[in-house]
């Protein structure tokens, strides 16, 4: 969860009142926030932000609008989302060869506002904090700012060769072509591999040949530097989703206006049909209004409120409010897209009333929880596995496509992938648990061997037949490392498992990536296939820095507790 740094006395100024810490800790509560810190020599806050779906919050700006409008009643209304157009500064065009590369931008412009010092610190920090964590470090969207003085319209979005532009990026004096820049500049080395592959990268440009950037990379040090002083703003953001690049610009829109700008829009021409149309005037209010049955308020708080009360705890929270016979119509601000089901606006409701004037209810039933069938059978695996001299480990479920199947030898198996992904070392979901222990093997190079190593736990599998087209199931893996460890020794242990869980079974020679050819094979119970067992390839070892050789079996635990008590 982000954690922003604002001043007190910028927060107060935005909110037009004063407050102690203790009451500012308060006022926090309505946007899932916690003061984590104050220096009064500073007036500095650390705030911690607890909601990953707001970003309009992830700002002094967007903390002040939260607090002002329930405190006071006075939202603005921002007339630029609804304009006619007489305050449009230009268009940006888009080029055909864009699409399959970074295909959605968008822009506005900010003016009659010097831009100062603490102004400045914020849009950096909101512009890194979005970028860096609702963006996916750059990947799904980017941001940059400019000195609008120094742009000429239309501005043109398109794909270039790397070699074919040249231009200074912040923070350097030379001149570089975009190859350059992806290999030697700092941006370049961080964020080029989301360009990795790609015969062309995107620019925007003026129409004076003025570069404005090279997203999502780098801006440009002529346009791109904006400083202390400076009155006229572009923003653009650029993304692999539309509907995050809207939100955003809405997001930075409102916030700008918010300390005293005026928004000028900015017209998108598209040569491809989006969401949205050809043609798309930025800011853009997309929100529709979502029904909420009156019936599911009670239902999902717990406690009667009265429909006015209602309404007016919505109104208050930034949503407009209508009546429709036996349900509300609510639309959200244009600043928010994370109202997908009324349980969504519940939730505001609240959080607009507060936690604390709910009264609590105890339980009005007694139950006694006991262990499921599954887990006292894996327990059972657990204890004969334990009795064999290993050691039991716990891994997350969440993982990377990286370590599950490329450092596997694995390519065209499905995983069961994350969306909205924070990290890519957390972007899938494992469905195997051998490589989770081929990773603490690569962080135990240093311990006395022989390393025996086991897991049981969570695994999902990509099934289309089930509930989000994926299906949870538990597995069971061992491993043995040492100078000498072989298929023998590991199946003397899947042996002695299924000896004590008085199950029959065979092994049916096989092929695999992870494993050594002829040195693997499928366990199967009657027509079944329960697991697999071999030998570690030595490509996977070697692109998991494992230096020792690795023997492992992996057994479906799931299908053994169904065969189990199939056969008494």
């Amino acid at each position: 969860m982000p954690t922003i740094s604002i001043k007190k006395k910028d927060l107060e100024t935005l909110i037009g009142l004063q407050f102690s810490l203790n009451d500012l800790e308060r006022h926090l509560q309505l946007v899932k926030g916690e003061l984590k810190g104050y220096v009064a020599e500073t007036d500095e806050m650390r705030v911690e932000l607890s909601d990953s779906n707001r970003p309009d919050l992830w700002c002094c700006e967007g903390i002040a609008r939260q607090i002002k409008g329930k405190l006071t009643g006075a939202w603005k209304d921002y007339e630029f989302f609804y304009s006619d157009g007489t305050n449009k500064i230009g268009q940006i065009v888009v080029s055909e060869d864009i699409r399959d590369i970074r295909p959605y931008v968008g822009g506005f412009a900010a003016t009659g506002i010097p831009v100062d010092e603490e102004m400045l610190v914020q849009m950096i920090q909101t512009q890194e904090k979005i970028s860096e964590v609702f963006g996916s470090k750059r990947r799904r969207i980017s941001i940059g700012i400019y000195n609008l003085a120094k742009i000429k319209f239309p501005v043109y979005y398109k794909a270039v060769r790397p070699e074919d532009i040249s231009f200074a990026p912040l923070g350097f004096d030379e001149k570089m072509n975009l190859q350059d820049i992806v290999e030697r500049h700092p941006k370049g080395e961080t964020y080029g591999e989301i360009l990795r592959g790609m015969a062309k990268y995107p620019i925007l440009i003026d129409s004076k040949d003025n570069v404005l950037s090279f997203p999502p990379i780098i801006n440009s040090r002529e346009v791109g530097e904006v400083k202390v002083g400076d009155t006229e703003l572009f923003v653009e953001v650029t993304g692999i989703d539309i509907r995050l690049v809207l939100l955003i610009l809405n997001v930075l829109a409102v916030n700008l206006h918010d300390r005293g700008a005026n928004i000028n829009i900015a017209e998108v021409l598209y040569p491809y049909e989006t969401e949205f149309g050809k043609t798309i005037c930025i800011p853009n209010d997309f929100t529709e209004p979502l029904p909420l049955p009156l019936k599911d308020i009670d239902k999902v708080i717990g406690e009667g409120i009265d429909i006015e009360e209602v309404i007016t705890l919505l109104d208050s929270y930034g949503h407009w409010v209508k009546r429709a016979g036996d349900e509300l119509q609510v639309t959200p601000p244009p600043y928010r897209d994370d109202i997908m089901h009324p349980v969504d606006l519940c939730e505001d409701i609240a959080i607009s009333r507060g936690y604390s004037s709910f009264n609590p209810v105890m339980p009005s039933q007694m139950t006694v929880g006991v262990l499921s069938d599954a887990e006292v059978f894996a327990d059972q695996i657990r204890e004969y596995i334990i009795g064999s001299g290993f050691q039991e480990i716990i891994s997350n479920i969440l993982t990377s496509k990286e370590d599950v199947l490329y450092k596997m030898g694995l390519e065209q198996e499905k995983v069961v992938e994350v969306d909205n992904i924070m990290s890519q070392s957390y972007s899938a979901l494992r469905q195997w648990l051998i490589p989770s222990l081929l990773r603490v093997e690569t962080a135990s190079s240093e311990s006395f061997y022989p390393h025996k190593i086991f897991e049981m736990g969570e695994a999902a599998v990509s099934d289309e037949t089930s509930n989000l087209a994926s299906r949870t199931v538990i597995k069971c893996a061992a491993m043995m490392s040492h100078p000498a460890a072989n298929f023998s020794e590991i199946h003397s242990i899947l042996e002695t498992l299924m000896y004590y869980l008085q199950m029959d079974y065979r092994l049916v020679p096989g092929e695999h990536p992870s494993f050594i050819g002829g040195r693997m094979g499928w366990i199967y119970t009657g027509k079944d296939v329960v697991g697999l067992i071999g030998e570690v390839h030595p490509k996977a070892l070697t692109a998991w820095e494992i230096h020792m050789p690795c023997s492992a079996f992996e057994v479906d635990v799931d299908k053994l507790l169904e065969i189990y008590q199939a056969n008494p």
